[in-house]
């Protein structure tokens, strides 16, 4: 089991997210935000680990994440991104998107920029005007893409004050996530199961591309795209299970695991070593999945510290075999080759896990139990 250690904060945290490191730096996470939800007053905060996580001469563990800063946030966090090291995007209930600038001279955030009315149900000033939760966000500096419960995708830049292009009713039914595949194609998942692929460089307000399986729509609230393969699609939904998806083939995730028990609130790719997965859920898990032909041959799957011994892992179709200079171990559509290793980062069940992010060695995850968890010894 992985050194876990919480910190209890006294609210809910609907995000948690690393501050970047520069590129090419050798430096370590030391920074991360947090979001939170359902409070009476919401916050966006950023905290240090400094020496948190280290072992001290005696084997204990020193120090403890410590707050740098905080900034209230109207209505809750919805989503939450690092757009560069000193800009946090955040997407509120109230449909409002912000840019929060971190001054890391004093220590605080300030506001450097708002879309007020980025989500809504009718256009503003409408006397049925609504406002529509902002759902998530997807940024790609200095391109800020967002979607909501009102179907609308938006594209802004950081520099613009008005949105550069708006796809009104780009979906009928609420659009849960959002993610960049290559800077003019993101990809969104909505409430009925469907991937749909959007292209900015297309001129109309119609997809370029719909995955929407056959059978249960079942919701999907989370999707990453693998870091070194952008058609490698990672989705979790409503029903616990994690699918994988290659965009370029059909409409039908290439395998499709049977994972929590409950809603998947988040899927993230490790950024650096894309075979390591982690996936957290209303279930109070926290999992770290690894897909790789060096995972011991105990048997074509091995799940530890979880509460199920079961899983079902199935190809969904043996697809026609595309060239692939990089073949992803997770498209691998041959069950008895398949294997995949599956941790409980977690001591015992909690709250809802309703965020996490990795980053190096570094992972932090946040809870409805009112609780940061962070390791920095992932890969110990």
């Amino acid at each position: 089991m992985k050194a876990m250690c919480a910190k209890f904060v006294s609210q809910k945290i609907s995000k948690t997210r690393w501050r970047p490191v520069p590129p090419g730096s050798l430096q370590t996470a030391e920074t991360f935000a947090t979001g939170s939800w359902d409070n009476e007053e919401n916050y966006v905060s950023l905290w240090s680990i400094g020496d948190f996580g280290n072992l001290d001469s005696d084997g204990g563990f020193e120090g403890d994440h410590q707050l740098l800063c905080d900034i209230r946030h109207d209505g809750d966090v919805m989503d939450l991104q690092f757009l560069d090291q000193e800009r946090i995007v955040a997407a509120s209930s109230t449909g409002c998107v912000t840019i929060f600038l971190y001054h890391q001279n004093n220590q605080t955030l300030s506001v450097s920029h708002q879309w007020t009315t980025a989500h809504c149900h009718t256009g503003p000033g409408s006397p049925s005007y609504s406002s529509a939760p902002c759902t998530g966000v997807a940024c790609n500096n200095p391109e800020i893409v967002t979607v909501g419960e009102d179907g609308r995708i938006n594209l802004f830049r950081a520099d613009h004050k008005e949105a550069v292009r708006t796809i009104d009713n780009a979906d009928s039914s609420t659009l849960h996530a959002v993610t960049f595949l290559r800077t003019p194609e993101i990809l969104t998942a909505n409430s009925i199961g469907q991937l749909k692929i959007w292209d900015f460089r297309q001129p109309g307000n119609e997809p370029s591309h719909i995955l929407s399986p056959t059978g249960d729509r079942v919701p999907l609230h989370c999707v990453d795209r693998h870091p070194n393969q952008q058609h490698v699609v990672a989705t979790g939904g409503q029903d616990g299970t994690l699918s994988i998806w290659d965009v370029r083939l059909g409409t039908m995730p290439v395998s499709l695991l049977k994972a929590h028990e409950a809603e998947m609130w988040e899927v993230h790719f490790h950024p650096s070593n894309p075979d390591h997965l982690f996936t957290c859920s209303e279930d109070g898990s926290l999992w770290h999945w690894v897909s790789s032909t060096d995972v011991p041959e105990k048997s074509s799957l091995f799940h530890q510290g979880g509460r199920n011994s079961t899983f079902l892992s199935h190809s969904i179709s043996n697809q026609a075999n595309v060239h692939q200079p990089l073949k992803s171990s997770w498209l691998s559509t041959d069950s008895a080759k398949d294997r995949i290793e599956i941790t409980s980062l977690l001591p015992n069940r909690t709250l809802s896990v309703n965020s996490l992010d990795v980053l190096g060695s570094c992972l932090v995850c946040g809870t409805d139990a009112e609780a940061i968890y962070v390791t920095r010894q992932l890969f110990s």
